[in-house]
């Protein structure tokens, strides 16, 4: 069965997107602009529902303005007149919530990451936890609903949500006036307005060769004119950035327009990823050139106060960060995020003014941080304390005791190990190497790896796609994923790896060596990996070693080539099966795709499934993609897992979203609570 969880809302109908056919009907009569005389659509805009025009983005209402004399010099009719204005004005500013101070300096949140981060670039960035500080620093035109289930896009940076040419191909975006990046010298002392030209510039960043960007997958082939610029760029040895393109146009200070090659019914979300769409500033790239991964300057609600490299990171808030408010539309059926709603509404964003958060790879230290109360919450409980501090999915007597919070989610997500395409032991297309990865997808023992290592706290994956994602097939069971030895004994007898020499492994159809290498960080929690797959490789006769570096070194090296396995987690960028098969477009291969695996068939499905509007039609193709994928086995899937954060009773608002990871600003501490319990 097909999942409809989550999926795009319109914020103002609460509609799907695609329930009134097709791309020009995602947002009709949602593009409404904050202006008392609205200017005519635009040739080729959707067109507003009725007279009114309001936006759907959420912050606190405007108060009117008036003056008692004109510029022309009339005058009211009388003094009633005037006094009823000042009465009205009066009455609408006493419906305005009050603004709540911003970001306390004494409110600090701490808590750990369990992976290091890369740097804070978004253009040369794409893992989870320096995404999570970019999420925090930087802005994008869309954003997400908090608490909205299914998930739901705003305006963040617009007026309004784009509007959307009837073809689907053109996006017109209005941006609000007024929003000013953090201070920084490259702005030579004077304050820095966002304009529409820098949505532009940050966009083309990631087609710049010399950028080496690992998030051009999620635009290339998509905006009308890059690919000559790109090719232009990669003969000239620079890139352009002034020359025009047919994909942005800049129709003033204020609005871009983005011309896309074919309709592309996932757009939307690239708005709002932290990854395609974070906004920087040029003079900012131009003056830290090779050390603009340190320096990051944007327009959200906090910015880089310290940095020392996989140790600390501190944020504190951004001084110029916009007026902003908590609004949020929770399930009425969801008593948590209910509540969550209500202690927050009407509160100024950020209300912490300093997050502090430490790399610590090794789970004890994290565990034992959070009992501690030196760190306000865990971000996924380690699995290895699972048991103590949730048995059966309850959370604990010592933990409720102390009025410790949970929030658990399934992911939207999928562990996988890769086999290296190019790889000249496990890569290839013929029918023994084939075979190769299939018999060792079907010797690994996911069940002890869900069982013993992840404490039941996983699911089995039987595709690429992470629950909750549109293509995500609940019913859906492979038998290419099982665990069954004896079958992969027998594919690797019938395929010519044998044991010629009696040491007990297999060699090569040919008689040479065979061993696998599979790459993993030093940490206690992949020495059971470890364990576990020279069991699983052992019992069907296959030596494997293992490869020891690092995670942030492990990627670079992933992304070189030089690996042959790795294992790792993919959590998706919207929620759409694209978001997942990503992964596995040929074009992708040392972006995303780091197995590059490449399938024409597979290709040509995937470039199909962006012109098609989510349904049957689509679900088909995703279906047959992921078959394409189980016959060739680039990867060896894992699993979907469950992620459990604990937090303390200090702590207001905190809940994970299946997406956005830009939640941090909508948090807030009790001080007197905090300062009362850590006695």
């Amino acid at each position: 069965m097909q999942s409809t969880l989550p999926y795009v809302q319109c914020p103002r109908t609460g509609t799907s997107p695609f329930e009134k056919g097709g791309l020009r009907g995602i947002f009709d009569g949602c593009n409404d602009r904050r202006t008392a005389n609205p200017p005519p659509p635009l040739q080729g805009a959707l067109p507003a529902t009725s007279g009114s025009r309001s936006t759907g983005s959420a912050h606190a209402p405007r108060i009117p303005r008036f003056a008692p004399f004109s510029r022309g010099g009339s005058k009211p009719r009388c003094a009633l007149a005037w006094a009823a204005r000042i009465f009205l004005s009066i009455a609408t500013i006493l419906l305005i919530p009050q603004a709540t101070a911003q970001a306390d300096p004494n409110k600090v949140l701490k808590y750990a990451f369990e992976v290091a981060e890369t740097g804070f670039d978004p253009a040369q960035i794409s893992d989870w936890y320096s995404s999570i500080i970019n999420e925090q620093m930087f802005d994008r035109p869309l954003k997400y609903d908090y608490l909205a289930r299914p998930v739901k896009l705003k305006p963040n940076l617009l007026e309004a949500m784009p509007e959307i040419s009837a073809d689907g191909t053109l996006y017109t975006l209005r941006f609000k006036q007024g929003i000013y990046f953090a201070d920084d010298p490259a702005f030579s002392g004077k304050k820095r307005e966002l304009v529409a030209a820098d949505l532009a510039y940050s966009i083309k960043r990631l087609y710049d060769p010399k950028v080496k960007s690992p998030n051009l997958y999620l635009v290339d082939g998509k905006i009308a004119g890059m690919e000559p610029l790109k090719q232009k760029a990669k003969t000239a040895g620079a890139f352009d950035y002034d020359m025009a393109c047919a994909g942005f146009e800049i129709v003033d200070r204020y609005t871009l327009k983005i011309k896309l090659q074919q309709a592309d019914y996932n757009f939307l979300y690239l708005l709002a990823s932290v990854n395609s769409a974070s906004i920087v500033a040029r003079e900012v790239v131009e003056k830290y050139a090779d050390d603009i991964m340190a320096h990051p300057v944007g327009t959200g609600p906090y910015r880089l106060a310290a940095w020392k490299r996989s140790s600390r990171i501190v944020l504190e808030a951004n001084p110029n960060f916009r007026e902003e408010y908590f609004d949020a539309e929770p399930p009425a059926d969801d008593p948590v995020k209910q509540a969550i709603a209500a202690r927050m509404k009407g509160k100024r964003i950020p209300q912490i003014g300093r997050i502090e958060i430490f790399p610590l790879e090794e789970e004890q230290p994290r565990w034992l941080a959070f009992l501690n109360k030196e760190h306000d919450f865990i971000d996924r409980v380690p699995s290895d304390f699972a048991n103590h501090a949730f048995p059966g999915n309850k959370l604990s007597a010592y933990l409720a005791k102390e009025n410790v919070q949970m929030d658990q989610q399934p992911g939207l997500e999928v562990t996988y190990a890769y086999f290296a395409m190019e790889h000249p032991v496990t890569g290839g297309y013929t029918p023994e190497k084939i075979a190769l990865r299939r018999a060792i997808v079907l010797g690994y023992n996911t069940g002890d790896e869900i069982r013993i290592i992840r404490k039941n706290q996983a699911i089995p994956a039987q595709s690429p796609v992470g629950p909750g994602a549109f293509g995500f097939e609940t019913n859906f069971r492979t038998t290419a994923n099982d665990y069954d030895p004896a079958r992969a004994r027998a594919l690797l007898d019938l395929y010519g790896y044998l044991d010629r020499d009696g040491d007990g492994y297999r060699e090569n159809p040919d008689g040479s060596k065979l061993e696998l290498e599979l790459a993993t960080t030093p940490t206690q929690r992949d020495k059971q990996f470890d364990e576990l797959w020279r069991k699983s490789m052992d019992a069907i006769g296959i030596k494997i070693r293992i490869k020891k570096a690092r995670w942030p070194d492990l990627l670079k090296e992933s992304r070189a080539g030089k690996l042959m396995m790795w294992q790792l987690g993919w959590g998706a960028t919207y929620p759409d099966a694209e978001s997942f098969f990503v992964m596995l477009y040929g074009p992708n291969a040392g972006q995303a795709n780091h197995a590059k695996f490449r399938n024409e068939a597979f290709d040509r499905l995937f470039e199909k499934a962006r012109g098609v509007p989510p349904g049957p039609e689509r679900s088909a193709i995703y279906r047959e993609m992921n078959r394409i994928f189980l016959v060739n086995a680039p990867w060896k899937l894992g699993s979907h897992r469950m992620y459990t954060d604990l937090s303390h009773p200090w702590l207001i608002g905190h809940t994970r979203h299946p997406v956005d990871r830009a939640t941090l600003r909508y948090l807030d501490i009790d001080l007197e609570m905090q300062a009362r319990l850590k006695k």
